[in-house]
């Protein structure tokens, strides 16, 4: 099982359709896929394990049941379970390290709350040396493509064309890695890539004898220039994806935000720091897994 995704299980709603997500995503890249399950044995059972089952048996069904949807949905993907006793985070953290890509479940809160702070998904994502696909409850293959028109079965809605991917682009800091995975996940489902970047007006400045006004349309094309440089050999390298860069002054995790309605997936990046000092998913990537309504994708980069 050399090329795999690996898929992170518990018993929840969003565990289920991340599952379901990795499968597809598996089947894309041409890859197996690995359902993962770690459990911790304490003093006193936690709450929602079942009176008349172990820990040990209920995580036991957890994942076969996992198992059982997952292979029933997709009878041609080759798909394995592991049962880890111990951290879930370090368990996690392990079966990434050997896969393409992991992915998670995240609880969809809405308000200041957040969905992610203090969940294992949030730890995973700060600490991951490999790509982290976060996935909220109730995401299905139908939310990956464009409106079906009536009539159309659910059997026939890969035929129908995938949502755009959304990349979140600074080109101060470019980032091969990130570009490479925005330009192959738009290539495995045929979508257009959208690029985002945005930027912040300096405000004027006083000299001796004047006030120096803050720069005008050539800011915007100077950052317009930049896009268009960074992109430009990744357009080459994958000439069938067709591209579209919107550079605009504003909030990069708000537009972001706003570009993931009605996107298949959203890809930003995370800076790897080093982990003695604590992960860190840094403020663009932080909001946009807290507001976006679609999967996101976090590419660890230096």
């Amino acid at each position: 099982m050399d090329r795999h995704v690996v898929a992170g299980i518990e018993a929840s709603p969003e565990s289920r359709a991340a599952a379901h997500w990795a499968a597809r995503e598996a089947l894309r890249r041409g890859a197996a896929l690995r359902l993962v399950h770690a459990w911790q044995l304490h003093a006193r059972p936690a709450a929602n394990v079942p009176l008349d089952m172990t820990e040990r048996s209920w995580a036991r069904q957890i994942l076969a049941e996992a198992l059982d949807s997952v292979r029933a949905a997709h009878p041609g993907l080759q798909v394995v379970d592991q049962q880890v006793k111990g951290s879930p985070v370090t368990a996690l953290l392990e079966a990434a390290e050997r896969a393409e890509l992991m992915v998670l479940g995240s609880r969809g809160l809405s308000g200041f709350a957040g969905f992610l702070l203090g969940s294992v998904s949030a730890r995973v994502v700060a600490r991951s040396s490999r790509p982290v696909v976060l996935v909220r409850a109730g995401e299905n293959v139908a939310d990956e493509h464009f409106p079906v028109p009536g009539g159309v079965s659910p059997d026939e809605i890969p035929e129908i064309p995938y949502r755009d991917v959304v990349l979140g682009l600074d080109t101060g800091q470019p980032c091969d890695d990130l570009l490479e995975f925005a330009f192959e996940a738009a290539q495995r489902r045929g979508a257009a890539l959208r690029v985002i970047h945005t930027f912040t007006v300096p405000p004027g400045y006083a000299t001796a004898d004047r006030v120096v006004p803050p720069p005008g349309p050539e800011l915007l094309a100077e950052h317009e220039h930049a896009v268009v440089a960074t992109l430009r050999p990744w357009c080459e390298k994958f000439p069938e994806v067709a591209v579209t860069e919107t550079v605009v002054e504003g909030r990069a995790a708000t537009e972001l935000t706003r570009a993931a309605t009605g996107a298949a997936l959203v890809v930003v990046g995370r800076r790897l720091r080093d982990i003695r000092l604590g992960g860190h998913a840094g403020p663009v990537t932080h909001a946009v897994l807290h507001h976006a309504g679609c999967p996101v994708a976090v590419v660890p980069h230096v």
